[in-house]
């Protein structure tokens, strides 16, 4: 029998040389677990560094090294861009969804519509362990980048914009960065 992948297979082998076999791409795996890699020059050590497409987060920690964090980042059209510093840290933080998380998601989030309930810290807040706020100019950006009680959304563009990390990685991102750490989201 005749099917399309009979044709696409014999239209693919038709256009090699007779010998030449087609070379096989190693898909290079993603890895979130933190360790030491090489960084560009221009990034000085104490700055943080969020690569969104590729879903890593760079802590500098001298120049040309840094560690690297697997995250999950914001869906298409949410995400944060551009430079920060981190002015807030917070243990177990509180939540709150936006207003405009609970406009876009009304169901999601129908426990926080008109009122003013804050969601305690504690296991199963979205934050996780630790959130760390980004502000520019003073003011606060409503992104953070903080724990996650979904882990299975590291590596995956997928939060409201907000920087997702493991929450042991959060805990030991948090131990090494100071308040005034720059934050760059390219």
């Amino acid at each position: 029998m005749f099917t399309r992948r009979t044709f696409l297979t014999a239209t693919a082998a038709a256009g090699l040389a007779p010998g030449v076999a087609m070379a096989k791409k190693k898909a290079v795996e993603y890895d979130p677990t933190p360790q030491f890699v090489r960084i560009k020059k221009q990034f000085r050590p104490g700055q943080l560094l969020v690569a969104p497409r590729s879903f890593y987060l760079y802590y500098v920690t001298e120049p040309r090294k840094a560690i690297r964090y697997g995250v999950g980042v914001g869906k298409a059209g949410l995400e944060f861009t551009g430079t920060a510093t981190i002015d807030v840290k917070k243990e177990w933080p509180t939540w709150r969804p936006t207003d405009e998380m609970i406009e876009r998601e009304p169901i999601t989030y129908a426990r926080f519509k008109d009122n003013d309930y804050v969601q305690p810290g504690g296991g199963d807040n979205p934050l996780g362990a630790r959130a760390l706020y980004l502000f520019q100019n003073g003011v606060d950006t409503y992104f953070r980048i903080h724990g996650t009680t979904q882990p299975q959304t590291i590596g995956h563009a997928v939060s409201n914009g907000c920087i997702r990390m493991l929450n042991e990685h959060v805990i030991d991102l948090y131990e090494r960065v100071p308040i005034g750490t720059v934050v760059t989201v390219v």
